[in-house]
């Protein structure tokens, strides 16, 4: 009998390729890897705002008649707003903003921060006014204050402490009145000093609550 010998050839035999995968395909894969978790050292934090200047100490009215001023609000991050009751132009829109801006406060659980509005027409505006005038704009006064007083000393704390325009009343025609007064927001922190400026639009009220949460975490 013929012993057949084994051929140590690998001719006629197949070998199984091995697949080699594809770069991209792996620096894909690491990506989705990797991103999760440097995202959080690559967000861009901005510094908290800077001190812009300190306000006096102040005190006038609040819309129940009660005396209320800058010792009630210490330790407390404040929104201060200027407005009047009369205004038919920038006030109306400005209240609605505040209360988006306190709506999400209140939705995102930034319980810590005050809303302050300043009548710049002390004279008409007296607390049984502002008090209707909260009540027909839907303003929630538990942590929402609006306050007059004297002229003089409206005038001096929206000008001389907050820096910004109060201009005389106008009596214009058909019984409606005017004064002059900036419509924006200035951000107040737990020592009485403002920490920055902002227009009421959806962008400034943005930033608001960002410097909002920056402050209050200080």
């Amino acid at each position: 009998m013929s012993e057949e010998r084994l051929s140590g050839s690998d001719e006629g035999v197949q070998k199984p390729r091995r697949r080699s995968l594809n770069p991209w395909f792996l620096a894909a894969l690491a990506g989705l890897v990797l991103i999760p978790a440097i995202r959080p050292l690559l967000r861009f934090e901005p510094d908290p705002p800077p001190v812009l200047r300190q306000l006096p100490d102040w005190r006038l009215v609040d819309q129940n008649g009660e005396s209320f001023g800058s010792d009630e609000l210490v330790g407390e991050v404040y929104v201060a707003s200027f407005l009047f009751t009369r205004c038919a132009t920038v006030c109306p829109r400005l209240t609605a903003s505040l209360r988006q801006l306190e709506r999400r406060y209140r939705e995102e659980g930034v319980e810590e921060v005050r809303l302050v509005s300043f009548s710049v027409d002390p004279e008409h505006d007296t607390p049984e006014r502002l008090r209707d005038y909260a009540g027909s704009r839907s303003i929630d006064l538990e942590r929402w204050s609006l306050v007059t007083g004297v002229e003089p000393e409206v005038r001096s704390i929206v000008v001389d402490g907050f820096a910004l325009p109060m201009g005389e009343r106008l009596d214009l025609a058909g019984g409606l009145v005017d004064v002059a007064h900036a419509a924006r927001l200035a951000l107040v922190d737990r020592d009485g000093a403002v920490r920055g400026y902002y227009a009421s639009d959806a962008v400034g009220l943005d930033e608001v609550f960002h410097r909002t949460r920056q402050i209050l975490a200080e």
